[in-house]
């Protein structure tokens, strides 16, 4: 059985950057469009992320252009006084359940399909019915899930487990019952600083855990990385200043973590890693308060009373409870260009805002004709992992900023959305500390961006 959805529009995720990439479409063109996703609602791998995450980015710099998340509150207790609010997992999934509601679905514009497989071509099919749907030919497919992360909960772990040793998703960490003498934190990234931060808040001595970190991460000070443009742009002139004289991408980390805007847990080990979260200090302080820390590389086997890991092995407590924090969040398929005959794919456009991108890449495609115009305007970019990518992303970030932003209409839209960190609010513009910030990054960002693109051997 098959039924026919008459949409513009085939956009598959609805995740983040589906939702980001529609919302601004749907502002800014006539246009129906059918938005499909695997789970049975929308918000992505947030419907399945641990009970205990929060953004690592202000919650301005997240969400859909139309609408700001959280409102643009500043915390008012806690750790982070005076910073950007950062959502939680059921504030996000709200959100974007209210924007679904209210934005795409009740207007008419929007045609959701939950629970559905996208099977190819111009087709999806129904998890619980079996039922096909079909769009016209002439509707143009968004894949949205290009980069889509994978999760613990839903992911095996890369090791193997041998029989009468526990471990469990990082997800099930609060509701697990029963006793421990240790915990065995597996990861580098994200997941696993939020998992530590997280059990060291609740009590655990630091001595009880143990963190097999296989590469040392490098993190962002979150405190410069807020919707303030005179804060956050001051720290990327800053960033650039630095990288314009820099000898190496080792020696451009260590004046970066001088200058206070990159961190590292322990500063007797070298990074080498370069997804750069940001990062509070009060973590940080609570992160360097874990002294065992397991460095042979990746856990090959955990066994009972043992980890098995590529450099050799670590002894545990019997009772050791191993938490598996390692998944693929940020993903590095091969760029593609965002626009071809067959299919939009969605990919960053501006280093390390996701959000932006795809609500840039809406924009685009509402107000461009020629496939050609919108890629040269819209260049996919990449994400962070070794230093090297590192500075690819901010290149290609920095290159395709000067192209968009050359074009008044973006320029203008970009101006006015909450989404876009470097934009600058009309009732700023003018002040001092702004105007010095601006001077400084006018100065450095050439200079800067070259000797990034030099550094890791980009040339086109």
């Amino acid at each position: 059985m098959s039924s026919r959805v008459d949409v513009d529009y085939l956009v598959v995720g609805a995740g983040a950057m589906g939702m980001g990439f529609v919302d601004a479409l749907i502002d800014h063109a006539d246009v129906r469009v059918a938005l499909v996703d695997r789970r049975h609602g929308v918000g992505g791998h947030w419907r399945q992320a641990y009970p205990f995450v929060r953004l690592h980015q202000s919650s301005t710099f997240y969400g859909v252009a139309s609408r700001v998340l959280g409102g643009g509150r500043i915390q008012s207790s806690g750790p982070e006084v005076g910073l950007d609010e950062r959502a939680d997992q059921p504030t996000i999934c709200a959100y974007y359940e209210q924007v679904l509601a209210e934005r795409m679905v009740g207007p008419g514009r929007v045609e959701f399909f939950p629970g559905c497989d996208y099977v190819g071509g111009h087709a999806f099919v129904s998890r619980d019915s079996g039922e096909r749907l079909d769009v016209p030919d002439r509707c143009r497919v968004v894949d949205a899930r290009y980069l889509a992360p994978d999760i613990p909960a839903v992911t095996s772990p890369r090791f193997a487990v041998a029989e009468g040793v526990r471990v469990i998703p990082v997800n099930d960490l609060p509701a697990h019952e029963g006793t421990t003498s240790q915990y065995v934190v597996v990861g580098s990234g994200k997941t696993a600083t939020d998992a530590c931060v997280w059990l060291l808040g609740r009590g655990v001595d630091p001595d009880a855990i143990c963190w097999v970190r296989p590469r040392e991460p490098w993190m962002l000070n979150r405190s410069l990385v807020q919707p303030n443009p005179t804060i956050y742009l001051g720290m990327v002139a800053e960033m650039m200043r630095l990288a314009a004289s820099a000898e190496s991408l080792p020696e451009l980390f260590g004046q970066l973590e001088e200058a206070g805007i990159m961190l590292r847990i322990d500063r007797s080990a070298t990074p080498s890693m370069a997804k750069a979260p940001t990062l509070g200090l009060w973590e940080l302080d609570l992160l360097r308060s874990i002294g065992h820390v397991v460095r042979r590389g990746h856990l090959q086997v955990a066994r009972r009373g043992r980890l098995e890991l590529e450099e050799g092995s670590v002894a545990l407590a019997a009772d050791a409870l191993v938490v598996n924090c390692a998944a693929d969040g940020l993903k590095q398929p091969p760029l593609v260009p965002i626009w071809r005959p067959d299919v939009i794919t969605l990919q960053p456009v501006r280093a390390g805002f996701p959000c932006f991108g795809a609500a840039l890449a809406g924009y685009v495609e509402a107000t461009r004709v020629d496939d050609a115009e919108k890629n040269r305007l819209c260049r996919p970019s990449s994400y962070g992992n070794s230093l090297t990518d590192w500075a690819k992303m901010n290149v290609l970030g920095a290159r395709n900023t000067a192209a968009f932003s050359a074009e008044p209409d973006i320029k203008h839209w970009t101006d006015s959305i909450a989404v876009n960190p470097a934009r600058v609010p009309p009732e700023l513009a003018g002040s001092p500390g702004l105007d010095d910030a601006l001077g400084r990054l006018g100065r450095s960002l050439g200079p800067g961006v070259a000797r990034l693109a030099a550094l890791q051997g980009l040339t086109a």
